[in-house]
């Protein structure tokens, strides 16, 4: 069974950027993959008004009983999040991997609009070896 379920991109405003399955369970329809970021930027975005904590960043981690949720936020706002599984470890160094692979092959595309969906087979290609290195590593601990 893989650690990561399934990634998602969400730009500053809250719209679902990029959606990646790894073969979870429940699988989700495009409705169900849309308002899940959506509900999470507001999370976010609550809890960092609501924290008791001055310069909170926001929710990282949320743990259940079947999945982690890991979270990386960008200075320009823009999340990056994987539900894996309970207990899954080195995720924050996998999104800080996935963020500079954005940045190296979304936000360098001279064909990209910011803010609009990701459609970059250089980004999809590395996404793939950054996962796939990540589950071998989980494998051999």
């Amino acid at each position: 069974m893989a650690a990561i379920y399934s990634l998602y991109i969400i730009n500053k405003s809250g719209g679902l950027i990029f959606y990646k399955d790894y073969g979870s369970a429940g699988r989700m329809d495009t409705n169900d993959s849309l308002r899940l970021a959506s509900l999470w930027h507001s999370m976010h975005a609550i809890s960092q008004q609501l924290s008791p904590v001055s310069g909170c960043l926001g929710i990282e981690l949320l743990q259940a009983d079947t999945f982690d949720l890991h979270c990386f936020q960008s200075l320009t706002g823009t999340k990056f999040f994987v539900v894996c599984e309970p207990g899954s470890l080195h995720m924050e160094n996998l999104l800080k991997h996935i963020y500079e692979l954005y940045t190296d092959y979304v936000l360098k595309n001279p064909f990209y609009e910011m803010e609009m969906p990701i459609r970059c087979e250089l980004f999809d290609i590395n996404l793939a070896q950054a996962v796939q290195k990540d589950r071998v590593a989980l494998l051999g601990r």
